[in-house]
């Protein structure tokens, strides 16, 4: 017994000087933390993919080194909206053409392209959960919101659920559900069920007066998004200066054709500032909310920024806490997004007048990075759900895809490619080719 386990110890100390790499494979290990030891670590099966891919972008290597990787064309008019399928697999964008494009970005190619029935703009296109993402719901400025589902062949039937007469701005989704919702210009909010006959109108958004009290009048919806976390809560907003934070559990009907919301959310110095409205909206997964002001800045808000938490009711007499601010891109034309990035909602993204992408660090509101991606306007920013890519689009009737990388033209699709190599499930990996790698990705990057 005891000779047993002795050779078995002398065996896997065999084993471990074998695998032991050779003194130029330790000297040229990279320095502990930086992307290059992310690597190493995850080419020798310390770090999963998805934790590498994940420790990426939360660096702040990754927002210094996105540059642009490819340029998706297939439409003939703005893109007004891009949405990535839960797995990251496709791509989807809709367009002043009518039109929506379905993109791998593996193959940089679309897969398909189809008329959405759409009679102008379309706003908004999303994949619907539970589908094998053959189920897309559009909205656009001919009122109409409309679903269309992809059969074998590429034929893509749709058909109309609702005609508004007000422009339908933005959707959004449930996870997991056949659910989801719209905002009009007329200020209304629409439910919509696939598996029912007819959406429901769960109310109109009245004009705020005196802070509480809600007028007679009714308000332009730009933006509405649904909080992950709770997905029977869901924010709107629009043509004034308040967030609207509504529970589907908590709407009736009965006593007001006005929904009354369970929390609004303002910036103090910003109350009863009129000429200002919000365009986008975004929730974090910790249920943090990005609003994106016309002629103002990008304000992350909480709990503890509520009014009705607060008991604002005289905006003279108490002082709310300050948001976290980001500053620097123009928000003056057509209608903004705002978006988180990293994974744990590490950055804050928008575009700009300018026709740029701005990028801050969530935690002091730093300006991290100003990056060209359009001539114009850039509209929206998306990031893959799994892996190092961000897209982008705007007036331009083209996607961006951004990569780590110094533009379009150099390292992006190089890096990309070695490191897919090195990924595959089945090779020998051998640590004194680890020293040929790093000199290989150091040229790269």
């Amino acid at each position: 017994m005891r000779a047993g386990r002795e050779q078995e110890q002398q065996q896997q100390q065999t084993v471990r000087e074998e695998q032991k790499p050779s003194r130029a494979a330790e000297e040229a290990m990279p320095a502990e933390g930086t992307r290059m030891a992310r690597l190493w670590e995850r080419e020798v099966g310390r770090l999963p993919p998805k934790r590498f891919a994940d420790a990426v972008m939360a660096s702040e290597e990754f927002v210094h080194s996105l540059g642009i990787q490819q340029r998706l064309w297939n439409h003939k008019g703005a893109v007004n909206s891009i949405s990535f399928n839960s797995s990251g697999s496709l791509l989807l964008s809709a367009s002043d053409d009518e039109t929506a494009v379905m993109w791998n970005l593996d193959e940089a190619a679309s897969t398909l392209k189809f008329h959405t029935g759409h009679g102008n703009d379309v706003l908004d296109a999303q994949f619907m959960p539970l589908s094998d993402d053959r189920s897309i719901v559009t909205c656009g400025a001919d009122a109409e919101v409309r679903h269309s589902q992809i059969q074998e062949g590429g034929c893509v039937p749709t058909n109309k659920l609702a005609g508004l007469r007000y422009m339908v701005t933005q959707l959004a989704v449930q996870p997991g559900s056949h659910t989801f919702f719209s905002c009009v210009e007329d200020g209304s909010v629409w439910r919509f069920d696939l598996r029912q006959k007819s959406p429901r109108k769960l109310f109109k958004c009245g004009a705020v007066r005196r802070f509480d009290y809600l007028s007679g009048e009714t308000m332009k919806l730009y933006a509405i998004a649904v909080d992950p976390r709770n997905p029977s809560c869901f924010a709107v907003s629009g043509d004034d200066e308040y967030v609207r934070l509504y529970d589907t559990r908590k709407i009736d009907l009965e006593r007001s054709k006005f929904g009354l919301p369970v929390e609004q959310f303002c910036p103090q110095h910003l109350v009863s500032s009129k000429k200002l409205g919000i365009t986008g909206l975004a929730f974090s997964q910790t249920g943090e909310l990005l609003a994106s002001y016309r002629y103002d800045n990008i304000y992350l808000l909480s709990r503890e920024h509520g009014l009705y938490s607060n008991d604002f009711d005289d905006i003279h007499s108490q002082k709310l806490p300050v948001p976290q601010t980001f500053k620097g891109h123009e928000n003056k034309q057509a209608v903004k997004g705002v978006n988180f990035l990293g994974p744990n909602c590490d950055y804050v993204t928008s575009g700009s007048d300018r026709g740029h992408v701005f990028i801050w660090r969530k935690k002091d509101g730093e300006l991290m990075r100003v990056m060209k991606g359009d001539k114009r306007i850039v509209n929206c920013v998306e990031q893959h759900p799994t892996e190092i890519v961000v897209a982008s689009c705007g007036i331009d009737a083209d996607v961006k895809i951004w990569t780590p990388g110094d533009n379009e033209n150099s390292s992006p699709a190089r890096f990309h490619e070695v490191c897919s190599f090195f990924s595959l499930r089945y090779y020998v990996f051998d640590m004194d080719c680890y020293v040929l790698l790093l000199h290989c990705l150091s040229s790269l990057v």
